[in-house]
């Protein structure tokens, strides 16, 4: 298992649309040990391929110790709820920054697990927003794309502002 280097904001690799996953095999697993490992070192809680630089739909969560890490090949929202929660969200590729991002409340998602087998799932509170997040930079969405443009200029100035030190 390794540790891999995090891609950094404003690396344009974070803006591309990460490809399906459609080989499930021992790479795959490699992958998301490695992911996993990149991910508590940084720390996160959550991180995609796209975040090491790798353009495949692949995500890893890990909410607590105690439930493990969970993995997602190919997610998709199929389902979300019209009433929305608000939670902070911060990113592995720009560390030391957070903001408020609204989002659904209740979701429900398709994936394949690492045998490419399909499953759906509903999350809510800290689970949705993460799915929500993450399915969110596999489609070339950065977080911060969901913030006003004043919230997203002042995020970036503090951003650059750690990046100095």
């Amino acid at each position: 298992m390794t540790v891999c280097p995090i891609v950094p904001y404003p690396d344009q690799r974070l803006r591309e649309i990460a490809e399906t996953v459609t080989i499930f095999d021992e790479d795959l697993r490699k992958l998301t040990n490695d992911m996993l490992d990149t991910m508590r070192a940084a720390p996160g809680i959550g991180i995609t391929a796209s975040h090491i630089g790798i353009g495949k739909r692949v995500v890893v969560l890990e909410l607590s110790v105690e439930d493990g890490g969970k993995i997602y090949i190919n997610p998709e929202i199929i389902w979300a709820s019209d009433e929305t929660i608000k939670h902070s969200e911060g990113s592995v590729s720009m560390p030391g920054v957070v903001e408020e991002v609204e989002r659904h409340a209740r979701i429900r998602i398709r994936y394949q697990d690492l045998n490419g087998a399909e499953h759906i799932e509903e999350s809510d509170g800290l689970l949705a927003v993460c799915h929500q997040h993450e399915i969110d930079q596999l489609n070339g969405i950065f977080w911060i794309q969901r913030l006003s443009r004043l919230k997203r200029d002042r995020l970036i100035k503090r951003y650059e502002k750690l990046q100095r030190r």
